[in-house]
């Protein structure tokens, strides 16, 4: 079975990403209600929710469990789009950053150590 060694570099990336999906999340709020004609209170329940996910996985990052949450919140920013359609191509954008912020730092740290 393969061990998932947290680095802090992957902290640093992985944070700097759901920190910038955080920001993008709670502005999805006034853009659901605006542009897509979204009820209020389901706007703000999935836009500020997703935005303190975000967060919340940011903290949580010093565990392997933290990259579980992360992925799942890359999963939800997806799914989105079904509020606002710009959603599915920021949802993609910010999962592939967010796979690219752990393989760059995992073998960034991997040749440093070497």
């Amino acid at each position: 079975m393969m061990s998932f060694e947290v680095t802090p570099g992957m902290r640093r990336l992985g944070a700097s990403v759901l920190g910038m999906e955080a920001i993008v999340a709670g502005l999805v709020t006034p853009v659901a209600i605006g542009v897509g004609e979204v009820e209020p209170a389901v706007a703000v329940t999935v836009g500020i929710g997703l935005a303190v996910l975000c967060v919340i996985a940011a903290g949580l990052l010093k565990r392997p469990f933290g990259y579980v949450l992360g992925s799942v919140v890359q999963v939800l920013a997806i799914c989105t789009g079904f509020l606002v359609t710009t959603m599915f191509f920021l949802g993609v954008l910010f999962t592939a950053l967010w796979i690219t912020a752990i393989i760059v730092a995992r073998r960034v740290e991997g040749a440093t150590s070497r």
